[in-house]
């Protein structure tokens, strides 16, 4: 992708991340998103055929950077050295849904909850093999995987809703402690 398409994705991500803070993703509509990013028409839709997938390109973005290998210290939080340990990765997820609170919490509350959770739980998949494969308890690793994964989702939807009042630390601690029944250190 040349430079001139960069930013004109960019406009087009700014754009809808300026809506977010306003309205909920499915109250929003592609003319709202071209008017905000001031492009054309053509010129949206030669980058995405839907909002969903807008979306769609926007989380794989986001999650890409999270599960990178290669990472790089960021403003509020640095990972950099840190990509390959669970509870770090994991504190490394809420770190970018606090630093996108708003954006998260109206993609997480409405009719994008289903979209956005597919693309979060295949990410974390991926992410949470491991620590699944660790578990000692006789259940299928279908089912491990599942509540994992679910139990996860779950944790960051109420934490998003009773306003972060933890730090992701705390959130992470608190997960894994639950989760294999001792306490996290």
């Amino acid at each position: 992708m040349d430079r001139r398409q960069q930013k004109t994705r960019l406009a087009i991500y700014d754009a809808l991340t300026k809506l977010l803070t306003k309205r909920r993703f499915e109250d929003i509509t592609v003319q709202e998103i071209i008017d905000e990013a001031n492009i054309g028409r053509s010129t949206f839709y030669s980058h995405f055929e839907t909002k969903d997938q807008l979306l769609e390109e926007m989380c794989n973005e986001m999650f890409s950077h999270v599960f990178s290998d290669s990472l790089m210290p960021e403003g509020s939080h640095d990972f950099s050295g840190n990509h390959a340990d669970i509870r770090a990765l994991l504190e490394h997820i809420l770190w970018h849904i606090s630093d996108h609170k708003d954006n998260i919490g109206s993609i997480m509350y409405g009719e994008s909850e289903k979209l956005f959770t597919r693309y979060f739980s295949e990410y974390l998949e991926k992410t949470f093999g491991e620590l699944i494969s660790h578990m000692d308890i006789d259940v299928s690793e279908e089912f491990k995987k599942q509540f994992v994964i679910g139990s996860f989702i779950s944790t960051v939807k109420w934490w998003i809703a009773t306003g972060l009042k933890q730090s992701p630390s705390e959130i992470i601690n608190d997960y894994i402690t639950c989760l294999l029944g001792s306490k996290a250190g």
